[in-house]
């Protein structure tokens, strides 16, 4: 299950992840637009904040693959989740589970 969402990525500014948006994730990783062609198979860490109260999971991702959007300057990234540095795997099925419910 996807999980659409449109929030922005802090990034160090001017780096690869300045204006870049999150447009969905997923347990396994996630989707962004950014401005910049982001190498593919490029390790980058990941702050996932999914709740107001809990600990944010940390986990890395590796570009699976970019895409150029038609008609602009920007690209359409996949990610996926390679590695949970803190929290864990039963947090993301949690918090996916209980999406369902909402």
């Amino acid at each position: 299950m996807r999980k659409l969402c449109v929030v922005p990525v802090e990034g160090k500014e001017g780096g690869l992840f300045d204006h870049t948006r999150a447009v969905d994730f997923s347990r396994g990783g996630l989707g962004f637009i950014s401005e910049h062609r982001i190498p593919v198979n490029k390790k980058i860490p990941i702050e996932l904040d999914l709740s107001d109260e809990g600990e944010p999971v940390f986990v890395i991702g590796r570009v699976k693959w970019v895409h150029p959007i038609p008609d602009s300057s920007h690209f359409r990234v996949g990610v996926t989740f390679t590695d949970v540095l803190r929290g864990s795997k039963s947090r993301l099925d949690r918090y996916f589970k209980e999406q369902k419910t909402d």
